[in-house]
């Protein structure tokens, strides 16, 4: 694994391919309160970018060019609150979008389990090390321990999504599973609109 530190922003020029996999880390859960702090990116092959933002800039017009491309497939785990924050702070609506999340729950029916850290070791029978999730994300320097778990949450997504396409297309759900991803950032809106709690589809 190959990790690449940014400040503010990614190179311009850098090409991540057509389908990119992407997280953040924030200060908290809660995007209206707690700022964005790292984006994390890899094409799938090894190599991470991180950008890491201070606590005003968030300019970065090459990533936000990125993530309002229509011809690249962002790819998440968890993509609602991704998006959503990345919205909040960054001011863009990032479409298209795969979601792991969602591609297990309707593809993998038979468990309730579909953490990123349940879904490498069930799909790929390897562990990750979570233990850095609650850290500092807002620090003025970021540990090697922070950088590798950072990496780390975006370097399986490309594998994983195949993995989850044979299951949905063998199970006939591949569609079902598009529409859900479609939707995504319109529920990421919402999220952030304060419907996050109430289910609008509801009688």
């Amino acid at each position: 694994m190959n990790v690449t530190l940014h400040e503010g922003d990614l190179p311009a020029g850098l090409d991540l391919g057509a389908v990119v996999a992407i997280d953040t880390e924030t200060l908290g859960l809660r995007p209206m309160r707690d700022r964005l702090c790292l984006v994390q990116l890899s094409s799938g092959d090894g190599n991470v970018h991180l950008v890491k933002f201070s606590t005003s800039n968030y300019n970065a017009p090459n990533l936000k060019k990125l993530l309002a491309d229509p011809k690249i497939t962002k790819l998440f785990h968890f993509a609602r609150f991704d998006v959503g924050v990345m919205h909040t702070y960054l001011g863009v609506l990032t479409a298209p979008i795969y979601c792991t999340k969602i591609a297990s729950r309707i593809a993998r029916t038979y468990t309730g389990h579909h953490s990123l850290k349940n879904l490498v070791k069930d799909l790929l029978q390897l562990d990750i090390d979570k233990q850095q999730q609650t850290t500092d994300w807002g620090a003025a320097t970021l540990s090697p321990e922070q950088i590798e778990y950072a990496a780390t949450d975006v370097l399986h997504l490309h594998r994983i999504r195949a993995i989850l396409d044979e299951s949905l297309v063998r199970e006939g759900r591949m569609e079902l599973a598009t529409a859900c991803f479609g939707f995504l950032p319109h529920r990421a809106l919402l999220d952030m609109a304060g419907w996050a709690e109430e289910d609008i589809f509801t009688h």
